[in-house]
């Protein structure tokens, strides 16, 4: 199974497909410097299928190669990075105590 994910930028959300069925989404809000993460939902037919972390791993391979920092009020999201400590460093919250 291959997951797809692209960036719809026009419903603000990334969205997951699987074999061309549209297989969940992770929603945003832009910034000039910060993107926040407010939900993320995959298709229970699709649950445990490694949607989600797609999902995650696409968005946030996004705001990095943006220079963005992230705000994860989603708890998936936010949980998927504790889980991937390669993505903290994205933590909005990280790289504004840092400028201090």
């Amino acid at each position: 199974m291959s997951v797809e994910v692209v960036d719809n930028v026009d419903a603000r959300r990334f969205e997951a497909t699987v074999d061309g069925q549209r297989a969940g989404h992770a929603e945003y809000l832009l910034g000039a410097d910060l993107i926040v993460f407010p939900h993320t939902e995959v298709d229970p037919a699709f649950e445990g299928r490694g949607v989600g972390s797609a999902l995650a791993r696409a968005a946030l391979d996004e705001a990095r190669r943006r220079g963005l920092g992230v705000l994860a009020t989603c708890p998936f999201i936010s949980g998927w990075m504790r889980r991937h400590p390669e993505y903290l460093d994205l933590a909005y919250q990280n790289r504004t105590s840092a400028k201090d």
